[in-house]
């Protein structure tokens, strides 16, 4: 069959719909929420060809509504667990050899179905399943998993097209095979685009993956297997299971094939899984691709340049959109004492003017904290800097958990840089502050350096860009996504490729070719035309 060198569509960023009043995806999105919330769905788990029901059936709550059943998923034990890396593996051989432009076509195919027949249903999943509201479902589910599909695509390309020089006679050249064995992609609670991107980036590159979601994400993730069966996904290419965390790594750590772990969540996790991999080094075929984000304890520096509106807002922004329940979220802020008046004022101003409530009213801004144990742990910091008195309550500190998991944006003040919310990160909408005078900025620098062992995201504000120059070096290492007079969050897709070092992971960088290369293992292959047929070389003739 004749071949060629295929260029695939050029990937643009999703454009996000802004679901304003009287607008047409407002009232498909409501539409959709209300279909959602009328059905009480049943889930299987996707292995091989078949969904998979157990007598184990665990509910489905709305964070916001704790008495809304949104449905019931199937849980598995040991047993799928072996099963999903059988099928995997039988799957492998034929997904492998399957041409490069068939794998392309599959993911396209799925971007385009988010974008369209599946843009209301995968929002309204993730908006009802993980209390997210209409924009921050619109930015995740829908445009950032729809950008990572397409641009995906285009980086596999890339790679692709990478190939050595030749010399005379020769022909030399790259074969960018998958890994041998199977992936393993655990996915967070908090973001849906990261839940699709971390089975489907593997498997773009010929891996097959067991894919094993956070529990609180499973409504938003079985939409996202629906979309890649009805894309054409093969069978067995990501086996989709709802298992206990420490149960899977059990079976798969232990398994000669395991080939990688495309990872999102925790550090003492990511550390856990880090060690037994290690431990179990012996056990492997190959050495396991070990790629994860883990989180941060991200800040806000502001220099005495920087305008005092720009800095509220962003702060409100950065730390309390979806919670303060993102990775990269605004935890900590150190404020010039000569702007902490005016930047208080705005930042109460908008936070009397911000509702919370469910995430069907459209104009709540916050919404729930994602279950019981959160809310939990999230009270608990806020009751202890309550009683603390070296720290003062500037807005927020209110709890209820009655009908859903609601944390008021709350906003503290420490008189104590290293006070353990400036330190810890706490995964909720709690921002920390520290005021500092403006003699002592590059102390202040020092300090934000060496505060958290993370280093994930981080911005700083000003207008003097001797400042903002100084500031980019010394903390060159604080933050692997850093932004200047904006907030840490939001990173786009072929924009601003997402990860960090330290403790906040691997840096391999989503959203980039960087992270693709994880999922590949490279065959050099050297072709001679004309082979020598004479051992001897020149130098050896006589004189």
């Amino acid at each position: 069959m004749s071949v060629g060198f295929f260029q695939v569509p050029i990937p643009q960023n999703e454009p996000v719909k802004e679901y304003r009043p009287g607008s047409d995806e407002r009232a498909k999105l409501k539409a959709a929420l209300a279909e959602a919330s009328s059905k009480t769905l049943d889930i299987p788990m996707y292995i091989g060809a078949e969904e998979v029901r157990t007598e184990i059936q665990k509910e489905l709550v709305a964070p916001h509504n704790r008495h809304q059943i949104l449905g019931y998923f199937h849980e598995g034990d040991q047993s799928h667990v072996e099963q999903a890396i059988t099928a995997a593996l039988n799957a492998k051989e034929e997904w492998a050899n399957l041409p490069w432009e068939h794998r392309a076509s599959i993911f396209l195919k799925a971007a385009e179905l988010l974008a369209g027949p599946y843009r209301y249903k995968i929002n309204a999943a993730t908006m009802l399943g993980q209390s997210k509201n209409a924009y921050q479902a619109e930015i995740d589910s829908a445009c950032e998993l729809i950008d990572f599909l397409r641009f995906n695509v285009h980086y596999a390309t890339e790679i692709y097209s990478q190939q050595p020089k030749s010399s005379a006679g020769v022909w030399n050249r790259l074969e960018y095979r998958p890994l041998e064995g199977f992936v393993f992609a655990l996915t967070p609670f908090n973001f849906t685009a990261i839940a699709g991107n971390l089975p489907t980036a593997p498997a773009l590159l010929g891996n097959t993956v067991v894919w094993k979601p956070a529990y609180q994400q499973i409504y938003s993730a079985q939409v996202i297997m629906e979309v890649l069966k009805e894309a054409g996904l093969p069978d067995g290419v990501i086996n989709l299971i709802y298992v206990d965390g420490p149960l899977a790594g059990g079976v798969i750590f232990k398994h000669p094939d395991f080939a990688g772990i495309h990872f999102t969540g925790s550090t003492g996790v990511f550390q856990q899984i880090w060690k037994t991999i290690g431990e179990n080094i012996h056990l492997y075929k190959s050495y396991p691709r070990i790629v994860g984000e883990t989180g941060g304890k991200d800040f806000v520096l502001v220099h005495e340049t920087a305008d005092p509106k720009t800095v509220a807002t962003a702060l409100v922004r950065g730390a309390f959109e979806y919670q303060g329940q993102k990775c990269s979220a605004a935890s900590r802020a150190y404020i010039p004492s000569t702007l902490w008046d005016q930047i208080r004022e705005y930042i109460v101003a908008d936070l009397q003017a911000i509702r919370m409530g469910s995430v069907e009213d459209f104009q709540n801004f916050v919404n729930a904290v994602i279950d019981e144990k959160a809310f939990d742990k999230i009270s608990k910091y806020i009751a202890n800097a309550k009683a603390d008195p070296a720290v003062e309550l500037i807005a927020g500190g209110n709890v209820d958990k009655t009908n859903g998991f609601f944390v008021e944006p709350t906003v503290l003040v420490a008189a104590n840089p290293l006070y353990v919310t400036m330190c810890e990160e706490i995964f909720g909408p709690v921002l920390t502050i520290y005021i500092y005078h403006p003699d002592n900025f590059e102390q202040t620098i020092e300090l934000v350096d060496q505060t958290s062992p993370y280093a994930l995201t981080g911005a700083f504000f000003a207008k003097d860009r001797y400042a903002i120059d100084l500031v980019t070096r010394k903390l060159s290492n604080a933050a692997g996504n850093f932004y200047i007079n904006d907030k840490p969050t939001g990173a786009v897709v072929g924009q601003q490729p997402f990860g960090g070092a330290r403790a906040s992971g691997t840096n391999d960088k989503a959203g980039s070719l960087l992270n693709l290369l994880r999922w590949v293992s490279a065959r050099t292959i050297k072709e001679t035309l004309v082979p020598p047929t004479d051992f001897r070389y020149p130098f050896l003739e006589s004189e």
